[in-house]
């Protein structure tokens, strides 16, 4: 077993795979460090990976035209950061920026969708997750999108 694997083994977002799917998934990650204050991704690019946060907090923010970046929801340890990767055009929807240094795994989009691809039970595993974050990540938007624009002036 990787070193890889047993880090993410301890990950309740892992919970419930197979010995053999967290291999896979773990043959598509690596280390990834962020200092604060720095961008991780942009809204508009390529969205080439997504992160397990390790340690340290993110900011993913909205740019409301008009009205500058906006923070949607704030990720800490043991949160997913990136979802768009799993569907096409595959861009990031969202700008995502350090708040403390962070130290997290990041997961090569390519690979996992190729992975992901080759084998139902691991697109269904990645889907069924992935999913949650999503419904999480659009709440979260609702629920900001209504405090910018829904507030009289």
């Amino acid at each position: 077993m990787s070193e890889i694997s047993k880090v993410l083994g301890t990950q309740p977002f892992f919970f419930g795979m197979t010995d053999e799917q967290m291999e896979v998934v773990s043959a598509c990650a690596g280390p990834a460090d962020f200092d604060a204050g720095s961008p991780i991704f942009h809204a508009g690019n390529e969205a080439d990976a997504c992160y397990l946060l390790l340690e340290g907090d993110v900011a993913l923010e909205l740019v409301a035209p008009g009205r500058g970046p906006h923070v949607i929801q704030t990720l800490h340890a043991g949160d997913i950061l990136g979802w768009s990767w799993m569907f096409s055009p595959y861009i990031w929807s969202f700008d995502a920026q350090a708040l403390t240094d962070v130290i997290a795994v990041r997961f090569d989009a390519a690979k996992l969708r190729a992975a992901k691809d080759d084998d139902c039970d691991l697109g269904y595993a990645l889907l069924s997750r992935f999913t949650e974050v999503i419904i999480e990540r659009m709440q979260a938007a609702r629920l900001q999108l209504m405090d910018i624009y829904g507030a009289p002036r």
